[in-house]
């Protein structure tokens, strides 16, 4: 599980390399202008000053149409025919076509020599040697394929640029030819090299990278189906405790599946604790479990099978009665129980310190606590209310101690019949980039003369504090909130352009804020708290999840080939230097 939790942090640290494209097409599209207005005046000023620009300044305009008839063509030869992939494509080839000229100005200054004019058909080139990379790797153009169209801008844009009686002359330099081939040849090898980087697990690098970024687009067919294909059958549990008023009108779950939300928005289970959640008519809480990314269901078609099944449960136990919750704290570490009949409830949390997903260790560990005591099995909470690494050796002991502390106290304790009222915000206006499609929910739990509020969000984990902020706001006003909990879901209601990939529950949102919404329902569950039973439900479905060796394969892959790619730039840019002392 630990290489697991280490591959898939991997692969998440690589998601940054997605984040270099610009967020618009339209920013895209408009410095793709500004740069080939630079080329244009960097040759009439830099190499071609022999002429008069002010005869040809029409070219500069012509430049820029063709250059925005070219981007269209090109939708033409891209698998998906993505307008915004062409322009971000075309921006970085003609940044590398203008760089090579204001390198070679540059030197010219440094070195006090001639203007080498073979510079613009070297750029020219470098220009075509980033189409055959971008095309074979995210665009989905064979190399052969590649090689036909990677001319096609470039060579426009240079026809209306250069006068005709000097293509044959400018074109024909022998030392930017050599160059630039060379660069084309080094494109294509670096090519070959990094599809072939995943073998023998993984046919095609470029495949999986194409999918990816065609699922950015909610084209989410290809990636689920390597996905898919790459999954294991497998046997999932998921445990409910159902409450239910007396005469059977009013019901709520609390629901720990033991699947995982992900593995990223919007692909297979991404969005389960909301599809979870409206499956039982928004009367629910889709906690997160301890479970990790190797039970992410791989596709839409496994997440329906897992909904279809989700009803057929067992009753383990019912009954009316429950204790004071039991709170122990050791550390960073904190536990807090419930116990239902024979069930005990434990949520584990390390906020405001945070932790990544509670490993399957810890897990195992209270489980076998627990039936040494005669419980039942527990169903553990994992609240994922606080962003941190994967949790320390430390940490995990005193996560430990502290359940085992509280399933002992939990023994001792005298049980209440339960008076139970819950809330959400499917009524209110609450829409934000930081929460998922399910809201804000919370339970009243009346145990004796007391009232104890359990707090839920639909979102991927909370910002550091924030659960302590609104704890504290509701202690103030003489209302006892236990726990926060996060669903954990992958789902976005934006695309967020940082290093996680998503927005934490307070990043965006205000702990304040939070405070008025979570107390406003909190109000109504108050209001409507009422006498009520409970289910101890247990279901086991056969699903396909992801399973750990994908997770292996794909970050073998993504790290053989940015090795692959350092080792090229690292040996194209040696040999780009060489080009500005000749």
């Amino acid at each position: 599980m630990e290489r697991d939790s280490d591959d898939v942090s991997n692969i998440h640290n690589r998601f940054s390399l997605t984040l270099v494209n610009p967020s618009s097409h339209y920013f895209s599209l408009a410095a793709s202008l500004v740069v080939a207005a630079v080329t244009c005046l960097a040759i009439y000023f830099g190499y071609l000053s022999s002429l008069d620009f002010e005869e040809n300044w029409y070219r500069l305009p012509l430049v820029l149409a063709v250059l925005i008839l070219m981007q269209l063509l090109d939708t033409v030869f891209t698998k998906k025919k993505e307008y915004s992939k062409s322009l971000h494509s075309s921006l970085f080839g003609n940044m590398l076509w203008t760089v090579t000229l204001l390198m070679g100005l540059l030197a010219s200054i440094v070195l006090s020599k001639d203007i080498e004019p073979f510079f613009i058909i070297f750029g020219l080139l470098l220009f075509a040697s980033f189409r055959i990379g971008i095309y074979t790797t995210t665009l989905g153009a064979s190399l052969r394929k590649a090689w036909a169209i990677c001319f096609i801008q470039p060579l426009a844009m240079y026809f209306v640029l250069i006068p005709q009686d000097m293509w044959v002359i400018v074109i024909s330099e022998p030392v930017g030819l050599g160059y630039g081939i060379s660069f084309m040849i080094i494109a294509s090898v670096w090519s070959v090299l990094t599809d072939r980087a995943g073998r023998p697990a993984m046919e095609s690098t470029h495949k999986t990278i194409q999918a990816y970024l065609a699922s950015q687009g909610d084209d989410h067919t290809d990636a689920e189906e390597l996905m898919e294909r790459s999954s294991n059958e497998t046997r999932v549990a998921t445990s409910q405790i159902k409450f239910s008023t007396h005469n059977g009108q009013k019901e709520f779950r609390m629901v720990l599946p033991e699947i995982h939300p992900g593995p990223y928005h919007p692909v297979g289970g991404s969005n389960i604790p909301y599809l979870i959640y409206k499956n039982l008519s928004s009367s629910a809480m889709i906690m997160h479990s301890i479970s990790d990314h190797a039970l992410n269901l791989p596709s839409k078609n496994e997440v329906e099978r897992y909904l279809r099944n989700i009803e057929n449960n067992r009753v383990r136990e019912e009954g009316i009665r429950c204790t004071k919750p039991v709170t122990v704290q050791i550390n960073k570490a904190r536990v807090i129980g419930l116990l239902f009949g024979n069930n005990p409830l434990l949520f584990l949390s390390l906020s405001p310190h945070g932790m990544e997903d509670i490993p399957s260790y810890i897990k195992t560990e209270i489980v076998q606590y627990a039936n040494n005591r005669n419980y039942a099995i527990p169903m553990i909470v994992d609240c994922h209310n606080a962003m941190g690494e994967e949790i320390s050796r430390e940490d995990g002991e005193d996560m430990l101690k502290s359940a085992k502390s509280c399933l002992d106290t939990l023994i001792t304790k005298e049980s209440f019949e339960i008076k139970l009222g819950y809330a959400n915000t499917d009524e209110m206006d609450v829409w934000t980039e930081d929460l998922g499609m399910g809201g804000l929910g919370i339970i009243c739990l009346g145990l004796g003369e007391k009232k104890y509020f359990v707090g839920w969000a639909d979102a991927n984990n909370m910002e550091n504090g924030v659960r302590e902020k609104i704890i504290e706001i509701f202690a103030k006003r003489g209302y006892h909130l236990l726990e926060i909990c996060t669903s954990d879901t992958h789902y976005a209601p934006v695309k967020a352009r940082n290093r996680n990939g998503y927005y934490q529950l307070g990043l965006i949102t205000s702990a304040d804020k939070l405070s008025k919404w979570f107390f406003k329902i909190a109000k109504s569950a108050e209001s409507n708290i009422t006498p009520a039973k409970f289910e101890i439900l247990e279901n086991e479905t056969d699903v396909k999840v992801m399973g750990q060796d994908i997770y292996e394969d794909y970050s073998k892959a993504l790290d053989n080939s940015l090795k692959i790619t350092k080792g090229f730039v690292i040996g194209g840019v040696v040999f780009f230097v060489t080009s500005l002392f000749l």
